[in-house]
C-alpha cells in the first residue's frame, strides 16, 4: 500500500522577544513570545533528506528579533502580520506562514515620587508590574494557646528597564559573566509577612484587606524607586519599607528569582542593539531570598 505524505509545517515556537522603546527618561515595553509555523515546498525534507528548501528554525528565531529592533513591536497583530509577510515574501519555498502571539502586559508602577503625569496619576517611567497572574496567600497557625498569621503573595511580576548595574563580584576561573552599569532588573516576587497579633482577648484584629493592599504597594514603591547594584540589596529596600510603614509587621521573607533578560546579539545582521530587543530567559535563574526583620524579633516565618 502506497504512503502519501500529508499536510506538513515547521517552524520555531515560543521565541521570547521583549522589546524596550526609550523614548529619553520614559520607556515603553513590550513582551511577546511568537511562535512562528512555515509550509510550501518541503516535501523533499521528508521524503529524501534534502535540506536545500529549508531555512533553520534558529533563522526564524533570529529574523523575529531582528525585525523588532528594524520596526519596533506597534501590537501583537501588527507584528505577526510583518513577520508572516516576510517569511512568505523573502524565502522562496514558503508558501504560507502561521504567527501566533501571546503577549504580557506590563502597567507602570505608581509611586509617590514619580512625576505626575497629565491624567494626574503618578507614574514610574521605568517601571513596571506585569498584569496578572498574581495569587493572594494567607497562611494560619493555633494550637490552642498561640496564633500566627502570615499573609502574602506570589506571581508578582515586576521590571526595571533601567535603574540597575552589577558589577564588582568576586570572579573566579570559571566566571564568564560581564560587568554591566545598565541592566534591565526583573523578578517574580514571592513574600510572605508575619503579623505581630496573637488574637489575645481584646486585642484588636488588624484590617486584613487594606494592610495586605498596602504592603503589596510598598514592595511595588521601594522596587521602583531603589537604584539597584544587585537584587539583594533590592531584597532588602523592599523589606525595610514593608517594616517602616506596617507597624503590624514583625517580619517579611522575600523569594526573587531574577528573571534574566539577556541583550540579543544583532552584529551579525549589521543592526545594532541599543538596550532594547532581548531574550527574557526562564531557567537557570539566580534566586535571592532573605527575611527582612525587626530588631529583638525572632524570625519564625519558615523557609520553603
Amino acid at each position: 500500500m502506497a504512503h502519501v505524505l500529508g499536510q506538513n509545517q515547521y517552524g520555531k515556537a515560543e521565541t521570547r522577544v521583549v522589546r524596550i522603546t526609550r523614548s529619553g527618561a520614559r520607556h515603553e515595553i513590550k513582551d511577546v513570545s511568537v511562535s512562528v509555523a512555515l509550509s510550501g515546498d518541503l516535501d523533499a525534507m521528508h521524503l529524501s533528506g534534502s535540506n536545500a528548501h529549508c531555512l533553520p528554525t534558529d533563522s526564524v528565531k533570529n529574523t523575529c528579533y531582528a525585525l523588532a529592533k528594524q520596526y519596533g513591536i506597534d501590537s501583537a497583530e501588527g507584528y505577526g502580520i510583518r513577520l508572516a509577510r516576510h517569511f512568505v515574501a523573502e524565502v522562496a519555498p514558503i508558501h504560507r506562514a502561521r504567527v501566533r502571539i501571546e503577549e504580557y502586559v506590563w502597567d507602570r508602577i505608581r509611586t509617590p515620587r514619580a512625576p505626575a503625569r497629565a491624567t494626574g496619576a503618578e507614574e514610574a517611567d521605568h517601571s513596571f508590574v506585569r498584569r496578572g497572574g498574581e495569587v493572594r496567600t494567607a497562611e494560619v497557625h493555633w494550637d490552642g494557646k498561640a496564633l500566627q498569621v502570615v499573609s502574602g503573595l506570589k506571581g508578582l511580576v515586576v521590571m526595571n528597564s533601567t535603574g540597575s548595574e552589577f558589577r564588582g563580584y568576586l570572579k573566579d576561573r570559571y566566571t564568564t559573566l560581564q560587568e554591566t552599569d545598565d541592566r534591565v532588573l526583573a523578578t517574580e516576587v514571592t513574600a510572605r509577612w508575619r503579623h505581630s497579633f496573637t488574637g489575645a482577648e481584646g486585642e484588636a484584629e488588624p484590617g486584613w484587606d487594606t494592610g495586605w493592599a498596602e504592603v503589596r504597594d510598598q514592595l511595588l514603591e521601594a522596587f521602583a524607586e531603589t537604584y539597584s547594584h544587585s537584587l539583594q540589596q533590592t531584597l532588602h529596600a523592599m523589606g525595610t519599607r514593608v517594616l517602616d510603614h506596617q507597624p503590624g509587621v514583625a517580619e517579611i521573607r522575600l523569594q526573587l528569582p531574577n528573571r534574566h533578560h539577556f541583550p540579543v546579539d544583532l552584529e551579525p545582521f549589521g543592526l545594532r542593539n541599543e538596550n532594547e530587543v532581548f531574550h527574557a530567559a526562564d531557567r537557570p535563574y539566580g534566586l535571592i531570598e532573605g527575611t527582612v526583620h525587626r530588631e529583638g524579633a525572632v524570625p519564625a516565618i519558615p523557609v520553603e
